[in-house]
């Protein structure tokens, strides 16, 4: 969990807990999620300050996402476990606060899980109990001067409607400088839980346990480039039954794609990227996804975003489905959004086999701001096919074959002689997903308030609309 007075390189921690209670900015008399920058189907907490998701599991027909919150005021600070549920990812409801620091610590980074067969021993009723692991960030606050950064558990038996922390906190001592973000996950073969926990600079830990209570190390990891908010996870290789390959993830979603016996992860080569964008950080995966739907569903903090005037600050990424497929550089990870940004889908407009031309604008008289946008095109002689949304260019470079957004670009090769985009235009961010989300790009951008026109223009040369479908969407907030 990266913040501005914690160095990833040494994981120090300096800064104390603000005593005094900052209040949030003012919204400007603006319809509460209704804001002129609100985004309108991303995550975002009522008011103040919010990073890294945390803790994303399912049960019982509730995402949960708890997220890193400072409950007094629009900075980073204070850090506590916000909480908000989800039936179907895309509609939230803000709940009360989940974990509140304490003599231990601010709560940092984690993960939770439903332990299904009670090996922690924490369930009484007929609920499954779901349990939080988490960072206590030890010397954060003027109650934990001189304490370590340690990790700890807390357990809920009502379907996380409140929380009670472990009363042996914590689990797992001080190992390694800022050793924090711990992910945790369910190893049927061997029947023990797995964590996965960032220790310092570029290095990271596997650890397991038959009870969430008691972990013993199992091997150190370095990550070239990576720190920081690991998460472990095993993915099918799509169109290659029984094949399963375990992916380990860093803060900023470079992974490395190996095999996991339940003592050891082996891999072959560096980090891979896995977005392109200017703002995804933090990344995590949902746990306890039910098998019949099977998905690996991941969400970053979309850090470092700007909302001038709001009674929030920062937003999270919209939810994504992850499939590893094989290419010919190897396996590699395609993310999509999830299916259920459907339900916001307004009446299309559609247009089919164009012929695009310089000087000619597709989508002339085109407004909002917040659209879908599926585009099929066949480059032929351009030079560049560039959307312009809201005055923000997001652009093909045909002889380069590159796609280029909000100051980033990523290498995107034509399949079949086509190339296929899906963009998220939300009020306060710009998500690109290039064939088959083989490329992404996650950034926050802030737009002129007077522009809200969208634009398809080519230059240089004629290229091929196959198809175009521009959805609007509905906020999620209604």
């Amino acid at each position: 969990m990266l913040q501005p007075w914690m160095s990833p390189a040494l994981g120090l921690v300096v800064l104390a807990l603000t005593a005094a209670v900052v209040g949030a900015a003012p919204s400007g008399g603006a319809e509460l999620y209704n804001e002129l920058y609100r985004p309108q189907f991303h995550f975002s907490p009522q008011k103040n300050w919010t990073n890294d998701p945390n803790g994303m599991v399912y049960y019982k027909g509730e995402y949960h996402l708890f997220f890193q919150h400072n409950p007094f005021g629009i900075d980073w600070g204070n850090m506590t476990w916000g909480h908000a549920v989800s039936p179907d990812l895309v509609h939230w409801k803000q709940l009360p606060n989940a974990l509140e620091p304490d003599r231990l610590g601010t709560m940092f980074s984690g993960s939770a899980v439903v332990d299904w067969d009670n090996t922690s021993g924490f369930q009484t009723g007929k609920e499954k109990t779901l349990v939080a692991i988490y960072t206590a960030a030890g010397d954060t606050s003027p109650e934990s001067k001189g304490q370590p950064f340690t990790q700890c558990i807390a357990y809920s038996s009502d379907r996380g409607r409140t929380w009670t922390k472990y009363d042996k906190n914590p689990v797992l001592g001080h190992i390694l400088g800022g050793n924090r973000d711990p992910k945790v996950i369910w190893h049927a073969p061997s029947r023990c839980w797995v964590m996965a926990l960032f220790l310092d600079g570029n290095e990271f830990a596997l650890f397991s346990s038959p009870d969430l209570k008691a972990w013993k190390q199992l091997q150190r990891i370095t990550m070239k480039d990576c720190g920081e908010c690991p998460d472990f996870f095993p993915l099918h290789v799509e169109g290659e039954p029984g094949n399963t390959k375990w992916v380990l993830t860093a803060a900023n979603g470079h992974y490395l794609v190996g095999d996991f016996d339940g003592e050891h992860f082996t891999w072959q080569g560096d980090p891979i990227v896995a977005d392109h964008g200017a703002n995804y950080y933090a990344v995590q995966t949902y746990s306890d996804i039910p098998a019949s739907d099977g998905r690996r569903i991941q969400i970053s903090w979309m850090n470092g975003g700007k909302y001038p005037g709001m009674p929030f600050n920062q937003q999270m990424s919209f939810p994504c489905d992850l499939k590893l497929r094989q290419t010919s550089e190897g396996l590699r990870i395609f993310r999509t959004p999830v299916k259920e940004l459907k339900k916001l889908r307004g009446a299309p407009f559609e247009w089919k086999d164009r012929t695009m031309k310089p000087g000619e604008d597709v989508l002339t008289g085109t407004q909002g701001d917040t659209f879908e946008i599926l585009a099929t095109f066949e480059p032929g002689d351009a030079e560049k096919v560039t959307f312009s949304l809201r005055g923000t260019p997001v652009t093909y470079q045909v002889k380069d074959a590159k796609l280029t957004a909000l100051g980033r670009e990523a290498e995107l090769k034509p399949e079949k002689g086509r190339v296929t985009l899906q963009i998220l235009l939300d009020r306060s961010s710009i998500e690109v997903f290039g064939n088959g989300g083989r490329v992404s790009m996650t950034s926050c951008f802030l737009p002129p308030k007077a522009d809200r026109s969208l634009h398809l223009t080519v230059e240089g040369g004629s290229a091929k609309l196959v198809s175009l479908q521009v959805y609007p969407l509905k906020s999620a907030w209604k």
